[in-house]
């Protein structure tokens, strides 16, 4: 399996969730690391720009592809499985964090997919680096994204 990520230039050969630990995001508290990558390019770029400035056209993005062996143990949460509010950021982030801090904790699976809550029907593939079989987990290829300015007119 491929999946997708968008990061600036610094950070475009390293996979880490030091990013992700400073703050926290919808599916980990601050102080755990979690990569967050997405099944497709079109929903990696369309889950960098809900967190970015409309006014400001990115330039110096790269879009990773990451391969993951399809051997590595993967588990799977989906839409239905959650409250149907689970997608709106204040209300359930607790839930949506407890799950993912719990994948990394329990430390049993290297993947962990979750629906998107930006693109409806899409997924996210979360990746915990400190699984035994990270290592298995690979850069790709690392490629220049140049955002189309039209996004933000």
């Amino acid at each position: 399996m491929i999946s997708y990520r968008i990061a600036r230039e610094k950070y475009k050969n390293s996979l880490s969730g030091i990013g992700a630990a400073k703050f926290g995001a919808r599916w980990n508290s601050a102080g755990i690391e979690i990569i967050y990558t997405a099944s497709n390019r079109a929903l990696a770029m369309a889950e960098l720009l809900v967190h970015l400035d409309m006014n400001e056209v990115p330039e110096d993005y790269y879009m990773i592809s990451i391969h993951i062996p399809d051997n590595l143990k993967m588990k799977y949460i989906n839409a239905k499985d959650l409250p149907s509010q689970w997608n709106k950021m204040v209300e359930y982030k607790a839930i949506t964090r407890s799950i993912g801090n719990a994948f990394v904790q329990e430390n049993e699976y290297v993947i962990l997919s979750v629906p998107s809550a930006v693109v409806r029907g899409d997924y996210n593939i979360l990746i915990n680096p400190h699984h035994i079989s990270f290592g298995d987990i690979s850069i790709q290829e690392v490629e220049p994204f140049p955002f189309d300015h039209r996004l933000f007119e």
